[in-house]
């Protein structure tokens, strides 16, 4: 397995020896992406996680920031099938998932896919397309197949959705509703970059579009073998109860009107097998759970209005009921 570093700029990826399965191609992937995101390893970090968790990222942030850039680093590391869907107003739910075409030839309708039909699909400003387009993904995320016109068409495997959105309250954009965000196994924040970072990015991306660089590092079925690798890792009884005991406190929070769902759940106990793993351990510790909390439960938090007046954070809240319910003791 891939040991990471939780901080520092460029840091090299060692192998841990002795570990259940071999994650090598991780830490090809994750030095490829380090080459174009520069000063945000907990970024590329839980992305490269949500990857192996069989999960899809959600990357919120301002214009210009490098949303899109992460996403498309990724995609071109892995040597998958990469289709780009950048969403807008117009778009329809048919240009996603596809649509039936009659045949003049064979005097019959023959299916025309959509832009989901990849390995990864980089869905740029998702909420930019309005609810009925944005709904079209529901079935594919959560089910990994296609319906149209009665017949269901599965997706291929590996399948990841890295969608970019701008604050909701930015002009032309509409709120993902609750269903949608809930499919997301995590949602991370960009940031803007340190002082060094900036200057560093100018330098190196001034004169060219450092994706050009970018080259496939594995390819799909080397990361379905590291998808099965991480199902493996060992999560005791104790943290699967501390999951349930940190989700189940969202749900009876003042500060929360709706609380995490038991897909969270979930996600959250995949997302913490796949950050063992990457730190070269067969087993998950709270720690695994406790890092990957904010970015697993925060986007599906919504707040009382109590928690807005009081300039509260769904992040913030997360991290109250952290410090809250019990650590499980080592056994």
């Amino acid at each position: 397995m891939a040991s990471f570093p939780n901080s520092g700029e460029n840091q090299r990826v060692t192998s841990t020896p002795d570990t259940t399965a071999d994650l090598a191609a991780a830490s090809r992937v994750w030095n490829s992406v380090q080459t174009v995101i520069s000063g945000k390893p907990e970024t590329v970090q839980t992305a490269l996680t949500v990857l192996l968790a069989g999960g899809h990222l959600l990357v919120e942030d301002v214009p210009g920031v490098g949303k899109t850039m992460l996403a498309k680093s990724l995609a071109r590391s892995l040597g998958c099938s990469v289709r780009r869907i950048q969403f807008t107003p117009d778009l329809l739910p048919s240009d996603v998932v596809g649509v039936n075409v009659y045949n003049r030839d064979s005097r019959d309708f023959e299916f025309k896919p959509g832009a989901i039909f990849a390995n990864i699909v980089v869905g740029d400003e998702i909420n930019r397309a309005s609810p009925k387009t944005q709904s079209a993904l529901l079935e594919c995320m959560e089910e990994g197949q296609v319906t149209v016109d009665g017949t269901t068409y599965l997706l291929g495997q590996p399948f990841m959705v890295i969608a970019t959105q701008n604050p909701a309250e930015m002009e032309g954009t509409y709120p993902l509703p609750e269903a949608q965000r809930d499919r997301f196994m995590a949602c991370v924040s960009m940031g803007y970059p340190d002082r060094t970072s900036e200057v560093a990015m100018l330098e190196s991306h001034g004169s060219s579009d450092p994706l050009d660089d970018v080259t496939a590092v594995t390819d799909a079925t080397e990361v379905r073998e590291m998808i099965e690798a991480v199902r493996r890792v060992h999560v005791s009884p104790a943290l699967h109860a501390y999951v349930v005991d940190l989700v189940a406190a969202t749900r009876t929070s003042p500060r929360v009107r709706l609380g995490a769902s038991p897909r969270a759940a979930l996600h959250l106990v995949r997302a913490a097998r796949a950050s063992a793993a990457l730190a070269g351990r067969g087993y998950v510790l709270p720690d695994d759970v406790q890092r990957l909390a904010g970015p697993v439960l925060a986007h599906r938090l919504l707040l009382s209005t109590d928690a807005h007046l009081a300039r509260l954070t769904p992040a913030s809240v997360i991290a109250e009921t952290i410090e809250r319910v019990p650590v499980p003791a080592s056994p």
